[in-house]
């Protein structure tokens, strides 16, 4: 399981240092993809065929969703000193430039612009919580 921030930066190439406290449990073998909400989603490869079958199974309504978390899959390895490449495609896509936040989410990571997700987070806040909260005891 996945969780807890770390704040970070791609270099010049477009590389991610995997942090160490993640790395046993990714693995060399990693998959990324697009989220809707304008971020990367990260998978150790096990964790990524599971929810690439759970995709691929939705009906013909869900195409372009497909399209979005499939269409969009690269397969990467983390390199002999825990740096995995963040193809430009993916990066352009959801505005990634030097500034990262990767978010544990239980069974895989989010790969955020760190000004984005600060700016995405407090507009959040602001709203209502959802009503799957309201009775959610803290």
């Amino acid at each position: 399981m996945f969780q807890g921030p770390s704040s970070l930066n791609l270099d010049a190439k477009g590389r991610l240092s995997v942090p160490t406290r993640h790395r046993d449990a990714l693995g060399t073998a990693l998959t990324i993809t697009k989220h809707p909400h304008g971020c990367l989603m990260v998978f150790p490869r096990p964790a990524w065929e599971e929810f690439r079958g759970r995709i691929a199974s939705l009906p013909m309504g869900a195409q372009w969703w497909k399209r979005i978390f499939l269409g969009n899959a690269m397969d990467v390895d983390v390199d002999a000193t825990g740096r995995v490449l963040i193809a430009p495609e993916l990066r352009d896509a959801v505005g990634i430039s030097k500034d990262v936040l990767l978010l544990g989410m239980g069974a895989y990571l989010e790969l955020w612009d760190a000004p984005t997700y600060a700016a995405q987070e407090a507009e959040e806040k602001k709203a209502e919580m959802p009503d799957v909260f309201k009775d959610f005891s803290f």
